[in-house]
């Protein structure tokens, strides 16, 4: 069986959430709460992949 290391599954992680945010953006709008959301998500596991703390 093949393993990935943590920050390959993160890498996936941060890229399924990408994807899933643009979906929603083409059709509610890059403004939309729920897109903003997803971009947050995205900013904060972008973060913690680089290792850096935001309070």
């Amino acid at each position: 069986m093949k393993t990935i290391s943590r920050s390959s599954q993160l890498a996936l992680i941060i890229n399924e959430r990408k994807v899933n945010m643009y979906k929603k953006a083409q059709v509610l709008g890059f403004t939309h709460p729920e897109v903003v959301a997803y971009s947050q998500e995205l900013d904060d596991l972008i973060n913690f992949m680089l290792g850096i703390r935001v309070s």
